[in-house]
């Protein structure tokens, strides 16, 4: 079988099957993009990386919970011919999956997942609602706010810079500026 993990738009045809919001498509490609940064800055796989970051959460609209999400989309992902390298980077990135994030990627994964979402959710919040006006200091503030995009887990993004060893205002900003590098894409 034919190895597709680096195949962005192999990759996209099974969100774009699986994912029909278009809010969980945007959370996809937002995470993709600040993947794919830190993969250029660590001189990585920038395909395989993207690839990786866009289909984590593909299965979460069809298999939401915690049961099922994301191992329904690591068997999806099987039968498709992915390598188990490429599922169990995916299934680290729900902390409950028993898969303990030993690789960059994983790391970077984790990472990226819910300050991409909560970025995201600051942009639509700001006068003009473009990612241009989102700074660090905005980030954090509207971190402290517990009913501001409360499913956003506050803990994660604290533990996911924690897990790279980089400093969350570093961290913050950088998924800032890929996300302004890739903000015609991303609507924002």
């Amino acid at each position: 079988m034919e190895d597709m993990t680096g195949d962005r738009s192999f990759c996209l045809s099974i969100l774009k099957e699986y994912t029909k919001s278009d809010s969980l498509r945007k959370h996809a490609y937002a995470v993709e993009t600040c993947v794919c940064a830190y993969a250029k800055k660590f001189g990585e796989d920038e395909d395989y990386w993207g690839n990786v970051a866009l289909l984590h959460d593909f299965d979460y609209e069809m298999y939401p919970t915690a049961y099922d999400h994301p191992f329904k989309g690591s068997e999806i992902l099987k039968e498709k011919g992915f390598d188990e390298t490429f599922r169990n980077t995916i299934l680290s990135h729900a902390n409950y999956s028993g898969i303990p994030r030993n690789t960059t990627l994983m790391k970077v994964l984790f990472a990226c997942d819910e300050i991409a979402g909560f970025i995201t959710a600051v942009t639509y919040v700001r006068p003009n609602k473009t990612v241009d006006e989102v700074e660090v200091k905005s980030v954090r503030k509207k971190m402290k706010d517990k009913a501001f995009a409360k499913s956003v887990s506050r803990e994660d993004i604290i533990s996911g810079a924690e897990e790279l060893g980089i400093p969350l205002d570093e961290h913050i900003e950088f998924c800032i500026n890929a996300m302004k590098a890739n903000k015609i894409d991303l609507g924002l």
